[in-house]
């Protein structure tokens, strides 16, 4: 029975490390109204996320950033992009972007996992 429930409990871990990147596509909806994706993508009432991982914060030419997030000098790697989506404002404290965060750690992993394709 312990061995089962350890097998269990590092499957869910893997699958929350890992991510779904067709659930965060569905997911990323919640994130459509501010954010664009794609092959023409542009800023609108947020930055665009093509590329996001690996990306210097505050780096598109076409948006304008919060003075937090220009002198925030983070860059957009899984776990910074993780924690961020988690409590944007525990990260970067002073940011314009106006979303409370994802508790759900599956969701989180889903998300980046859709964003690391773009």
């Amino acid at each position: 029975m312990k061995t089962c429930l350890l097998v269990l409990l590092l499957l869910a871990g893997q699958a929350a490390a890992g991510g779904d990147p067709k659930n965060g596509a569905l997911l990323f909806r919640r994130c459509a109204s501010c954010h664009a994706v794609g092959p023409y993508a542009s800023a609108g009432y947020g930055p665009q996320l093509n590329g996001i991982v690996g990306r210097r914060a505050a780096s598109t030419r076409d948006y304008k950033y919060s003075e937090a997030m220009k002198k925030s000098g983070l860059t957009w790697d899984e776990k910074t992009l993780a924690a961020y989506l988690r409590a944007p404002h525990d990260v970067v404290p002073g940011t314009s972007m106006r979303f409370w965060g994802i508790k759900d750690e599956q969701q989180v992993a889903d998300l980046l996992s859709y964003l690391k394709t773009l």
